[in-house]
């Protein structure tokens, strides 16, 4: 029997398997909103055979997008655009799920094929927002440093897309508290050097990214999940350590919090992780063993074998597969087969795999 393909239950949404398409932007819509490009890349990967298809970052506010392209979710008529997408997922047997973001001080930035620089507010760009005035990268925006009435707003926004997400049809909500951007940008103390009781010592760091969570954990009804994205070290000195992430697990879990999404860095543009097959399972097991919370592990997740070993052996309970899911829409079938695991292609697609005459 495998392990990566057995059912996974959390509150009252069970996965078919243990294979998560991890969110990965795409910049490809000019108002929010998803459209064709959405509904035939998430919906491919549900008919592929994940068990649970996330979005990529979705915006809580227009100034929280990382692009003028990104997708997002701060307004209604989003979340009508949303609703076919997590229909035809739930459809394809997969479950729906969100990741809500705002990019905070690495907003405002051409998409990744037009050299991902800075757009000034004079270029049709935005002011980013931070938790103190320190621009992510040379030739960076400085950003506001966010006022209690700022700390507020970003809050409701969250609530708010927490609210439409449900309203849209997601079955899961993810809360990007990773990658440098906002949240995890108040998180570290590379980027969070604030005086008042937002900044020093760790509990301070911490509150905003919990009192979001703990309004979003309100708005999301009871009976469905909810992950945290974080980075579990920024790999810097003075920065965010695997034990902050531990403590911090630990708050989460009492807010509500059912799963912790373990990535790592980003903080600053010239972070360099020592990148490796599974180089994040490590972060995943500890916060998993030590936090009491159950975890996804993600990073360079290619092999079945590899996502076999690393559910089997209870390193993490969910793993988050990207860029091998970009190569084969079809990467979680595929795996099922090379692990001899029951999982039924789709009746349409069965002649690819001798499993029909006609």
């Amino acid at each position: 029997m495998s392990h990566l393909f057995s059912p996974f239950r959390l509150r009252s949404v069970t996965f078919r398997n243990r294979v998560v398409v991890s969110p990965m932007c795409m910049y490809s819509t000019p108002d929010g909103k998803p459209g064709s490009w959405h509904l035939v890349h998430l919906g491919s990967r549900a008919v592929g055979g994940a068990g649970c298809v996330m979005t990529e970052a979705c915006a809580v506010s227009q100034e929280g997008r990382i692009s003028p392209m990104d997708l997002g979710l701060w307004s209604d008529a989003h979340v009508e655009a949303f609703e076919p997408i997590t229909r035809f997922i739930k459809e394809a047997g997969a479950v729906p799920a969100i990741q809500l973001a705002h990019a905070g001080r690495k907003a405002s930035t051409a998409v990744p094929w037009l050299g991902h620089k800075p757009i000034a507010p004079d270029a049709g760009g935005w002011k980013p927002l931070a938790p103190s005035a320190l621009p992510y990268a040379e030739g960076f925006e400085p950003p506001h440093a966010m006022t209690g009435d700022d700390l507020d707003k970003v809050v409701r926004e969250f609530e708010a897309a927490a609210r439409r997400a449900q309203a849209a049809g997601f079955e899961v909500l993810e809360l990007h508290m990773a990658h440098g951007y906002l949240l995890h940008s108040f998180l570290s103390p590379i980027a969070n050097r604030r005086t008042d009781d937002q900044g020093g010592a760790l509990a301070n760091r911490m509150r905003l990214p919990l009192r979001v969570a703990a309004a979003v954990r309100a708005a999301w009804p009871e009976h469905l999940p909810l992950f945290v994205r974080i980075s579990a070290t920024d790999w810097l000195d003075g920065g965010w350590t695997l034990d902050d992430s531990i403590e911090f697990a630990r708050a989460l879990k009492a807010i509500g919090v059912d799963l912790v999404d373990c990535s790592s860095g980003a903080i600053t543009a010239t972070t360099r992780a020592p990148a490796a097959p599974g180089f994040h399972v490590p972060f995943a097991s500890a916060i998993r063993e030590r936090a009491g919370i159950a975890t996804a592990a993600v990073g360079l997740i290619t092999a079945p074998a590899q996502a076999e070993q690393i559910v089997g052996t209870g390193l993490a309970d969910l793993v988050c597969v990207g860029r091998s899911f970009l190569d084969n829409p079809y990467w979680a079938l595929h795996a099922a087969r090379t692990l001899r695991a029951d999982a039924a292609w789709p009746v349409q697609y069965a002649r690819a795999v001798g499993a029909s005459s006609a």
